[in-house]
């Protein structure tokens, strides 16, 4: 059964007299063509109308629907089922939020990297909600190098509410782990392209988010902080997280106008978890596109671009 968000009601409410004049079709043998196509009509038209007006507030919702695609259902759809993953950092264990390996995508390999959230409750307890350990972030440095070795370019789908903030986590060096990545990711050989494909939260996200090309999805946000945390510092209680979400800027649209991002993919009218194929085949032609462009630049231009781009965000030059 679909899930619908409190802003989606009015969609939900015609989907569910859409569904009893079929029943009454059926069960009556009453031709309702006609109803049925002006209810699919005011369906599409509702849809258009709710998702052209969203807030940030409503983006950062559909960004964590528990129906939307998570990076394995990327991953697969993309690769054709031909994905081998890579498991573990060669040093403490396998992190099970953090999923990386080769696949091919229209014929050409790729290292594919990004975080997982689970789809139910169990494996979201089994993949820790898509927050990474700082294992997590070696294993994804160790196939962003194995790539790199290879000549493998790089995708990554960045999509946490940040790297996990356990104690244990501290212990084995997180921030460490991050800043290493950061750092690694500036000079890799290979072309990088990062999309973010839900929540962007944090160094939980830039850990696997440098990239020659860092693309968002349409209905995505990416900060360094998620609006209920803002709201609890600012004003102590979490209430105050839609005036913190207009505040942040941490909308598709807020980074490409400055300049954080290279631009968005479009979602379907509805947002990806309403078709899924749709947003897979848009992500798909967006990696066939800026791979084609990155592979015509040399490495050495490649590492210089990626270095200056990032180098000059939050760089004010006055008049």
């Amino acid at each position: 059964m679909a899930t619908y968000l409190d802003f989606e009601q009015p969609i939900a409410d015609l989907i569910e007299q859409l569904d009893q004049a079929k029943t009454i079709s059926i069960k009556s043998n009453v031709n309702v063509n006609q109803t049925v196509k002006e209810l699919e009509k005011k369906i599409a038209d509702t849809r258009k109308k709710i998702f052209s007006n969203l807030t940030p507030w409503q983006r950062v919702q559909i960004s964590r629907h528990p129906d939307r695609p998570y990076t394995l259902s990327y991953i697969q759809n993309l690769t054709n089922g031909d994905f081998i993953e890579l498991h573990g950092d060669r040093n403490v264990k396998d992190d099970k939020a953090m999923i990386g390996g080769f696949g091919s995508i229209d014929g050409k390999t790729y290292m594919l990297i990004g975080q997982q959230k689970g789809i139910n409750t169990k494996m979201r307890q089994y993949r820790n909600f898509g927050m990474a350990n700082p294992e997590g972030y070696r294993k994804a440095l160790r196939l962003m190098r194995l790539a790199e070795k290879f000549n493998k370019p790089i995708i990554t789908f960045i999509d946490t509410p940040g790297a996990f903030p356990g104690l244990e986590a501290e212990e084995r060096g997180q921030a460490e782990a991050i800043a290493r990545n950061i750092f690694e990711m500036f000079g890799l050989k290979v072309p990088v392209i990062c999309i973010v494909i839900g929540e962007g939260a944090s160094g939980g996200a830039i850990g696997i988010g440098v990239g020659d090309k860092v693309m968002m999805l349409e209905n995505t946000w990416y900060s360094v902080i998620s609006p209920e945390s803002c709201s609890s510092i600012l004003w102590r209680t979490w209430d105050q997280k839609e005036r913190a979400s207009e505040a942040l800027k941490l909308t598709a649209d807020d980074m490409l106008e400055n300049k954080l991002i290279d631009g968005i993919i479009k979602e379907p009218a509805g947002g990806a978890h309403s078709d899924p194929d749709g947003v897979f085949q848009n992500v798909k032609t967006e990696i066939i596109k800026l791979t084609a462009e990155l592979e015509k630049i040399s490495p050495e231009k490649r590492i210089e671009d990626r270095i200056n781009k990032f180098t000059a965000m939050g760089v004010f030059k006055g008049r």
